[in-house]
């Protein structure tokens, strides 16, 4: 093992208080997550392998579902969003979809092996009616014995409150990139904004599912920089995942050339070893992955799919071929549980 990987399995980041999930304290440099992403291939994955054994069974899979519940018209300019409202993707806005709609595509979620539903909604920032209104659907789902996320955008003061008081397990708010390279893809919003949010959400005390994008024309300096604000966080986000660009005609993104597939699967590794106890997901680009690669991100650590056909407007893979998949790779759905939570100190 080289000086690199055994100063590595040293840093592991220590719970702080719950009332912050800006990085307050530099447990993970860039230049340390850099040289993990430098490694060879099999000397990162080992080393991902190992800490996933360490803490998860490493054989369980979680099946998380996604519903877009307000699709369209959002007046961000998110380079790679196809439901910016200034770009011509083909996705019309619609209306909030009813709460007898939510229910039925929880409960069919829920016989396919979902144990989390996420419902998404493309606002800036919701206001207090909406957040009523998405506080029913989250009485709704998690009357069913799901876990609840949602993900809605920026958060007001009391929102938190309001929808953790509906039974809300996470909060889904991404990074997206390094603070280097956000404004590079988004205009409308600044990174500071995106850390107020993460911080009402952790002092109402909900869960972070949090992470970003990699693809986005980022270096390997930036893809590191973009692990070390998460793995900074004290505590790092429960639930991180991580999303390769699905390019969408109409964005300005989408002649971006694509991501080498290698990259990809040393971000999930480096996110493994960096957030040991962390939930890491598989999310957007799963389709364009292919079977091989994404059986290499489940070796390097990742332990969470988004399941079904359709993550709010893109592609995903369907049920059926999920399912045949972990059949063949000897993997299983569950609820990923840490085994040793107490190493996180």
């Amino acid at each position: 093992m080289t000086v690199i990987a055994e100063q590595s399995l040293k840093f592991h980041p220590r719970a702080a208080s719950a009332d912050s999930a800006a990085p307050t304290a530099e447990r993970w440099s860039v230049a340390a997550i850099e040289a993990l992403l430098d490694l060879p291939l099999s000397e990162l994955m080992f080393q991902a392998q190992s800490l996933h054994r360490k803490h998860f069974d490493p054989t369980l899979v979680e099946f998380a579902t996604l519903l877009s519940i307000k699709t369209g018209g959002c007046p961000e300019d998110c380079g790679y969003c196809p439901q910016a409202a200034r770009y011509d993707t083909g996705v019309t806005a619609s209306k909030m979809l009813e709460p007898e709609e939510v229910l039925k595509a929880a409960k069919l979620a829920q016989a396919a092996g979902a144990t989390r539903f996420c419902m998404g909604a493309a606002w800036r920032s919701p206001k207090d009616r909406d957040i009523a209104n998405v506080a029913e659907l989250v009485r709704t789902v998690k009357a069913l014995g799901l876990e609840t996320c949602a993900t809605l955008g920026m958060l007001e003061e009391g929102h938190a409150e309001v929808l953790r008081d509906a039974g809300l397990d996470y909060y889904n708010h991404n990074l997206d990139s390094a603070p280097d390279f956000y404004g590079d893809i988004i205009t409308t919003r600044d990174y500071q904004d995106r850390l107020d949010t993460l911080g009402r959400v952790r002092g109402a005390g909900v869960k972070l599912c949090c992470g970003g994008i990699v693809g986005l024309g980022e270096s390997r300096k930036q893809r590191a920089g973009l692990i070390a604000q998460l793995a900074n966080m004290t505590p790092y986000p429960e639930s991180v995942p991580i999303n390769n660009l699905v390019k969408v005609e109409g964005t300005p993104l989408a002649d971006q050339e694509p991501l080498d597939p290698f990259e990809f699967v040393r971000t999930i590794a480096a996110a493994r070893i960096t957030m040991p106890l962390a939930r890491v997901r598989l999310s957007a680009g799963r389709q364009q992955m292919g079977d091989a690669v994404q059986a290499l991100c489940f070796m390097a650590g990742a332990n969470s799919i988004f399941y079904g056909d359709k993550l709010l407007t893109t592609g995903n893979p369907d049920t059926d071929a999920d399912i045949e998949l972990l059949k063949r790779l000897g993997l299983r759905a569950g609820q990923p549980q840490p085994l040793n939570a107490d190493l996180q100190d």
